[in-house]
């Protein structure tokens, strides 16, 4: 008797051919000699603990990100948005209550073991086995409790070492496994790894900042007992360190950051840690003058701002306004030609840096549909359309395939037939996902007949 019938419910028609991917985790649970009929999930984090656990987990920390994407959604959906650790132990589960109160009854409730070595195939623990994104439909699951149910999940990594951290998951019906549910799953864990990353490069700035304050060695301890000679060594090592440290704290002081992607208006970032929001036609000059730092000619400005139709007129005026809401930041904005007299770094900045270094995720999750998508000011839209030419052929060139996934999943690869292409060439050919870019792409082939 094979795996499918095997594991088919008695009413239910055996699976005629169950994907390679879902046998090779049923097998691998046989293996274990675990049985399908007795699979309830450990509660493997007792519930005086959780609290602890959570907050000790550093996906605590992107727990918002993943809110904003995710569960605000699936209130009132019948779905369920998950958050587990490396182990396969579900830290938080939300969504529907009606979903989570049913979702109990076969344990899937925080605190529980899900990881495939304990309760066999379902998308939270075999992602985990797989390190990528899964779906599992219904009575493909190894646990009868779970048949009826069908979920979506994808790992989640260190941004830097690309250790696993955990795993993010939707289950509740037919449509936790709709054909954009992976992709969408995919682009919030890049986004998940994206806050991360920026947390830590904030907290390294500000420890670099802490680093100039005095250090203290306390008396009797082997470096307050160590030869004058190594102490003045020491000194002098901390003294250039300092140094090292004011100087950097100096550079970092000195710039501020305009957010302006996937706004409308602008979120000016202040070197002191405040911040300034500029609304979104100021936005859009500084945006310009940040992207061209070598400053613009009024007419040159006028045209990009306003369009040919535009008036100088109009500009100067709001320059003046510019100007009086920059002052609280202490940001000069000089003329002839118009240009910052500070330095401004805007957000898009960091997204092509990304893409220059090959962090492809990173950089996708991070570039929100774009700067200022709401505008239709000529020099954005110039903007605009540069950087997406750059994501798109540094994705096309070099992107893994889930990346590409993510890509095909927002707004300007959603129609792009060579993005489908390179996906369908680069997939697997067994893969599941391979039917929906199949179908997509030959509706954008007819459409264009």
């Amino acid at each position: 008797m094979d795996s499918s019938q095997w594991l088919a419910l008695p009413e239910r028609r055996p699976v005629a051919r169950p994907r390679a991917v879902v046998v090779e985790s049923w097998d691998r649970a046989r293996q274990r000699h675990l049985d399908p009929e007795r699979l309830l999930p450990a509660l493997e984090v007792a519930e005086d603990s959780i609290v602890d656990v959570r907050t000790g987990h550093p996906l605590a920390a992107v727990l918002p990100v993943i809110r904003r994407l995710l569960v605000n959604d699936a209130e009132g959906s019948g779905l369920l948005v998950a958050v587990g650790d490396e182990h396969g132990r579900l830290l938080w589960v939300e969504g529907d209550p009606d979903a989570r109160r049913r979702a109990e009854e076969m344990r899937f409730v925080a605190g529980a073991g899900w990881a495939e070595d304990r309760v066999g195939t379902s998308a939270p623990g075999t992602a985990l086995a797989l390190d990528h994104g899964i779906q599992i439909h219904d009575d493909e699951h190894f646990n009868r409790l779970v048949h009826g149910w069908s979920c979506t999940a994808v790992p989640v990594h260190d941004p830097e070492t690309r250790r696993i951290l955990g795993v993010i998951d939707i289950t509740g019906d037919e449509r936790a496994v709709d054909p954009h549910a992976l992709p969408l799953m995919e682009a919030t864990a890049a986004a998940a790894e994206a806050e991360l990353l920026v947390m830590r490069l904030r907290q390294r700035a500000a420890a670099a900042d802490a680093s100039s304050a005095p250090v203290s060695i306390p008396l009797g301890s082997p470096a307050s007992r160590g030869a004058s000679a190594a102490r003045g060594v020491a000194a002098r090592a901390q003294a250039r360190a300092r140094a090292g440290a004011r100087s950097r704290a100096r550079t970092t002081r000195t710039s501020a950051v305009l957010h302006v992607l996937g706004r409308d208006t602008g979120d000016l970032e202040l070197p002191d840690g405040g911040s300034l929001e500029l609304s979104a036609r100021h936005a859009e000059i500084v945006t310009l003058l940040a992207w061209h730092r070598e400053g613009l000619a009024a007419d040159l400005l006028t045209d990009l701002v306003y369009g040919e139709n535009g008036s100088s007129v109009t500009l100067r005026a709001e320059i003046v306004r510019l100007r009086r809401a920059l002052e609280p930041a202490g940001i000069e904005l000089a003329s002839r030609p118009y240009r910052l007299g500070g330095v401004v770094e805007l957000d898009l900045h960091r997204v092509v840096s990304l893409l220059d270094r090959g962090a492809h995720r990173v950089a996708l999750a991070g570039y929100g549909g774009g700067p200022l998508p709401g505008s239709d000011a000529p020099g954005i839209l110039e903007i605009r359309a540069d950087v997406g030419v750059r994501m798109r052929e540094a994705l096309l060139a070099a992107a893994s395939p889930d990346v590409l996934l993510a890509y095909a999943a927002t707004r300007e690869g959603a129609d792009d037939v060579d993005v489908l292409r390179e996906l369908l060439r680069v997939l697997p050919p067994r893969s599941p996902r391979r039917a929906a870019l199949v179908a997509r792409l030959e509706q954008l082939e007819r459409s264009e007949r």
